[in-house]
């Protein structure tokens, strides 16, 4: 990839950012993780906005792609870019402060591709099933039952 990688040396402050597209990554895996939890506990407890269809067709096409990616055997976009950038600006994965270390000390671990394959899918069928316990709400045609 040398003609994407003067790309990436060729924009400014590459090690920004590469940090900022782990942030962005880490905020997606938060959603990923912490939405599901959110549904299934809003589900329990009766709180509308889990129903809200915006964010559940969000959260279900990005599980989606995560799952997909894993099944095709190909990195997330979002690694790929972060690595050109730290190497653009550099940098290696282990050369990060602090709150970059610990973002990546949570989204990435060493274990066997089958493992994270079997993960996704479990995960992505998590998601498939609080679609069937708690679809998206249709909407409402009053104003007032939208603001709940």
């Amino acid at each position: 990839m040398k003609g994407s990688r003067n790309l990436y040396e060729m924009l400014p402050a590459p090690g920004f950012l590469a940090d900022l597209v782990l942030l962005v990554h880490g905020l997606i895996v938060a959603f990923g993780v912490f939405g599901l939890v959110l549904f299934i506990i809003g589900g329990i407890r009766g709180w509308h906005w889990v129903c809200n269809p915006w964010v559940r067709w969000l959260h279900l096409v990005t599980i989606g792609f995560v799952v997909v990616q894993a099944w095709l055997g190909q990195l997330c976009p979002l690694t790929i870019w972060e690595h050109e950038l730290r190497r653009a600006a550099g940098q290696s994965a282990h050369d990060q402060g602090f709150i970059e270390y610990w973002v990546n000390a949570l989204i990435f671990h060493d274990l066997p591709g089958w493992v994270f394959l079997l993960g996704y899918t479990v995960f992505g069928v998590l998601v498939a099933a609080t679609w069937c316990w708690l679809p998206p709400c249709q909407r409402s045609s009053s104003p007032k039952d939208s603001v709940r």
